[in-house]
């Protein structure tokens, strides 16, 4: 017997197929470990976002007014709390599914959506670490909390829970691309959530006709959340609404965006 058959004996098979979990945290480690291997991907991941922090902060913040919240203070949660909308988690899924890397994962005896959960999980880290880079650099340019530790922790809390919802999104933009370069410019289309929201501007210094959807959509919900958390005091007064009034919107917007898009993903990767 040959040295090699040797070997191939002596290899036993696993006595049943892995687990969701273990196919899930086996993808999101080769995901993250392409990041860490690659230190570009980490910067864009967090550039872009700091990108529109300094330049909001120091050319527009003069001239939008936040009454008697700091524009700062108003600026630095919203960045936060949409960190997930600037991912290229989509390029990446996108990526994935060119390489032929899907292809291969839907061919060995694993859950296939545990393969998409793998993704979602990675894609949450990275965003949570682009979150972390937001708020030291916000720190620096002059961001303080004024809720208490536990509204930070709270606070931190909903933008990873956003991060996760959201990476379905990206995750389903991604699949449907069909190129890593459609991918990249689909990514652009959920842009105008951020800006039709309360993330940069007080709603009411939009149209009257505007107002309406950038009042109740998603991303208000979150970032006025995490405002209201990180601000303290009597938010209801600063921002129109309790800190509950956010806090319940943001979580079922959450929830549904989740389910919704988990599905979505599910489906189309089962049919690639």
């Amino acid at each position: 017997m040959s040295r090699n058959a040797g070997m191939l004996a002596s290899i036993t098979p696993p006595s049943h197929p892995p687990t969701a979990w273990a196919t899930a945290s086996t993808y999101a480690g080769r995901t993250v470990r392409q990041f860490v291997r690659t230190p570009q991907l980490l910067i864009v991941n967090a550039v872009t976002s700091v990108m529109f922090l300094l330049i909001f902060r120091f050319v527009f913040g003069g001239a939008i007014q936040t009454g008697s919240v700091a524009y700062v203070d108003f600026l630095i949660p919203a960045l936060a709390a949409v960190s997930g909308l600037f991912s290229t988690g989509a390029v990446g899924v996108a990526e994935d599914s060119e390489t032929g890397m899907f292809d291969r994962m839907r061919s060995l005896p694993v859950p296939r959506g545990a393969v998409l959960l793998g993704r979602s999980l990675a894609d949450t880290a990275l965003i949570t670490w682009g979150t972390f880079v937001t708020l030291v650099v916000g720190v620096i340019v002059g961001f303080r909390i004024h809720g208490g530790a536990l509204g930070a922790v709270a606070a931190l809390v909903l933008c990873i829970i956003f991060a996760a919802a959201l990476s379905w999104l990206q995750i389903f933009l991604g699949l449907i691309s069909g190129s890593a370069q459609a991918a990249q410019g689909i990514g652009f289309s959920v842009f105008p959530l951020i800006f039709v929201s309360s993330a940069y501007v007080p709603v009411e210094s939009m149209p009257g006709w505007l107002q309406p959807f950038a009042e109740n959509q998603p991303v208000t919900a979150m970032v006025g959340s995490v405002r209201a958390l990180v601000l303290g005091g009597d938010t209801e007064a600063l921002l129109g609404h309790s800190t509950s009034w956010f806090v319940v919107r943001a979580l079922a917007w959450s929830a549904l965006i989740l389910v919704l898009f988990a599905t979505l993903s599910t489906r189309k990767f089962t049919k690639l």
